[in-house]
């Protein structure tokens, strides 16, 4: 039975120094409710910082730890020193990230160092969790402290079914961009093959920004990347619904909850938040005084519980912010409260769950209005603990639960009157509509609870982690690597075609920029140095480019232009057909009107040949547009000697009468080879798959439709494979 692994950077196990002691303690809600079930299977574990850093504790004390936690609560304990803890956690994460994603663009801070600190402690979790995964295990990562380790893990473990969440929203791609390492954080996440978020709205930020920066398409939320599919959804988490609508211990809740148990007169509105700026309660409380503004008749009638627990009171903003939120509730209760009123009660301290319930069912309306929230479950836990259906939300439409409590007063967070009129809305609906309306949301809330929640992410994960390694090809060359390497091996004559662009090299650059790097040209020099192997580097590339980079390799033949020039070593270059340009007259000028309508594309113009390339252009301007100029170019293609061919963000215009597959046709009938080889990305390499011999090995890189009896996810597992080969010839 595979194992499942969760990390998260908190372990649901906190541990505390007291006097020369160490305390554990449980947490309790929330997430480790929903994996309880899991995290108790046999052999799973949870990996994460149990909360004390490395200076205060000795190394007998860390030993200590580490036994305790994994025997007793089946934890694997990140250790973190007090400086990591410092540029990690409150550095990059919560004056990067945090910010970044929430909208708060003005302030974000873009700090190298933090950055460097980051990606190290991503890779600290990943040395720590290794030894504890195992090539078909569950791993499931939680949150963007942690958005580099998917890919460390996918890298080490390619079969392990991996799975990644998101607790905040993902930005637009106009806020993402703004990110710095932007390719980076997106690379890390597509390391999993499930990635959550609380909404779709978040879910459709998250693929334009892969599709805009990444370049990668995607259809129904699955993105082709690499050898996999990677799946993108929505998974409103749920809470504890059994425990918000049972019983609480009201022996032990705190003073301030019985008070406001004996307030029968006054209605009370409760907000609860911890201490943020995404969470709008210097906004919150301005509305309400606007509430008490515009409707006088509810002075001395109401009353605003404000409680806010302490967070992150080491960063300078909170403090900054926790000072404007006592300067505004003193204003409040100084402009509007008189000698037997006070609108505003400010409780700047945490409440144990049995208090927020209690806090929860007395009190008539919940207001809870963030500028931006991934989910918000204070909002869920107050209708659930309104088991008699009389309370009422008053919810921000920026929270990501309010697409699930649609029956609920929603507001626009940055809009005085509509949280004030929001307010008296609630206040003012009859108890027959309440009731209505929150039997719809406790119906919604108890059929998917914290613990569907994550069994439904987990059986997603299971389906797509199944299809990630499960190859749409008859073959998968990760598989059979062994098999082509043993034919290699064995051949006393080989011939290799090999594409260049997506195969032997990646497509983050425009063609033009796509020089070879030297790992490459020691790959191709270390083949032709074994004179059993005739090496073609079969190209759309021109002559000039061919020769510009690779003349200085000796015995390296070409085919340019997708097969219309051909040149052996120390030849000339000879045509294979005899072509004409006339219809680049006709053709040109439609495309040069497309690339001006298509700002970021270019006209790449070859001998026999016109593409448009279109990377770096806007992906959904380009889709449109591309529909437009291919309708366009129909007529002109169906009744000539042309095509239109579509490559990797490229559509080319082309004479039919040049075609990979006949110049390899040509090359293998010249002499009889042991061991053929193609490998190639693009639908031209379909020619070379489809004119080999059916005995030789033919290789797509990519996941698209393929004729090729082979596959492999990226070009540089096709360098990988040519190192092999490499090897191997060294050593006979």
């Amino acid at each position: 039975m595979s194992r499942i692994v969760i990390i998260s950077n908190r372990l649901p196990v906190t541990v505390k120094r007291n006097g020369k002691n160490l305390e554990y303690i449980e947490s309790i809600g929330g997430l480790t409710t929903g994996l309880k079930s899991y995290h108790e299977q046999a052999d799973s574990i949870w990996a994460g910082w149990p909360g004390i850093s490395d200076e205060d504790i000795s190394a007998r004390e860390k030993k200590n730890i580490e036994k305790k936690l994994k025997e007793d609560y089946k934890c694997v304990p990140v250790f973190l020193s007090q400086d990591e803890i410092d540029q990690y956690y409150y550095g990059f994460c919560n004056k990067t990230i945090w910010p970044l994603f929430h909208y708060f663009s003005s302030q974000t801070e873009y700090d190298p160092d933090k950055w460097e600190v980051y990606r190290q402690v991503n890779q600290k979790f990943f040395d720590k969790v290794k030894p504890f995964i195992g090539k078909n295990d569950t791993v499931w990562v939680h949150d963007y402290q942690l958005m580099l380790l998917p890919d460390l893990i996918k890298q080490a473990y390619p079969l392990a079914q991996i799975g990644f969440f998101l607790h905040i929203p993902f930005p637009s791609f106009e806020i993402f961009r703004l990110l710095v390492w932007r390719e980076e954080i997106l690379e890390g996440m597509l390391g999993a093959d499930l990635i959550g978020f609380h909404t779709y709205d978040y879910v459709r930020h998250f693929l334009s920004s892969t599709r805009r920066l990444l370049g990668l398409e995607d259809k129904l939320n699955v993105i082709s990347y690499e050898d996999r599919y990677v799946k993108v959804d929505s998974f409103p988490m749920g809470i504890d619904y059994e425990r918000f609508t049972g019983e609480y211990n009201e022996e032990e809740i705190a003073p301030e909850v019985l008070e406001i148990k004996e307030i029968k007169e006054t209605k009370t509105i409760l907000s609860i938040d911890r201490l943020d700026y995404s969470k709008g309660i210097p906004e919150r409380i301005k509305a309400y005084g606007r509430f008490l503004q515009e409707y006088p008749e509810y002075k001395e009638k109401v009353r605003l519980n404000l409680i806010v627990a302490p967070s992150r009171v080491e960063i300078d903003n909170y403090e900054l912010l926790l000072k404007e939120i006592r300067e505004l509730v003193s204003e409040t209760n100084g402009t509007f409260g008189t000698l037997n009123w006070m609108p505003v009660w400010f409780l700047f301290k945490s409440f144990s769950q049995d208090d927020m319930i209690a806090f929860y069912r007395n009190s008539d309306v919940l207001l809870v209005t963030p500028l931006r929230d991934g989910m918000n479950l204070i909002a869920k836990e107050y209708v659930a603990a309104r088991t008699d259906y009389k309370g009422m939300v008053v919810i921000s439409e920026t929270a990501g639960a309010a697409s699930e409590l649609a029956e609920a007063v929603i507001v626009n967070p940055n809009d005085c009157d509509s949280i004030a009129s929001g307010i008296k809305a609630a206040l003012d609906m009859p108890d027959e509509e309440k009731i209505v309306r929150n039997r719809i949301m406790h119906r919604r809330l108890k059929r998917y609870d914290v613990k569907l929640w994550a069994e439904d992410f987990l059986d997603q994960l299971k389906i797509i982690g199944d299809e990630s390694i499960t190859p749409t090809s008859p073959r998968s060359a990760e598989r059979s690597s062994s098999e082509i390497k043993r034919a290699y091996r064995n051949a006393g004559s080989r011939i290799l075609f090999l594409d260049y662009d997506g195969t032997l090299v990646g497509f983050k650059t425009i063609p033009a920029e796509a020089k070879p790097d030297s790992e490459l040209k020691d790959l191709l020099r270390g083949l032709t140095a074994d004179s059993r192997n005739t090496v073609v580097m079969i190209s759309g590339r021109d002559r000039d480019f061919l020769e510009k980079w690779f003349s200085d390799i000796e015995g390296l033949r070409f085919v340019a232009s997708h097969g219309l020039w051909l040149r052996y070593p120390d030849e000339k270059w000879i045509m294979t057909a005899a072509l004409d340009n006339k219809w680049k007259e006709s053709v040109r000028p439609i495309l040069e009107l497309y690339m001006d309508r298509m700002p970021g594309s270019l006209i790449e113009e070859k001998e026999f040949s016109l593409s448009l390339h279109y990377r770096r252009c806007d992906p959904d301007m380009a889709g449109v547009k591309l529909n437009e100029l291919k309708a366009t170019l129909v007529s002109m293609v169906t009744s000539s000697f042309l095509m239109l061919q579509e490559g990797s963000k490229v559509l080319e215009i082309k004479d039919s009468r040049v075609n990979k597959g006949n110049v390899v046709s040509l090359m293998i009938k010249r002499q009889k080879f042991d061991f053929i080889f193609g490998a190639g990305d693009d639908f031209t390499d379909e020619d070379v798959f489809n004119a080999l011999p059916d005995d030789a090995f033919s290789v797509k890189i990519g996941l698209a439709d393929t004729s090729a009896n082979y596959r492999m996810k990226s070009w540089r597992s096709m360098r990988m494979m040519l190192n092999d080969f490499v090897e191997i010839s060294r050593k006979e």
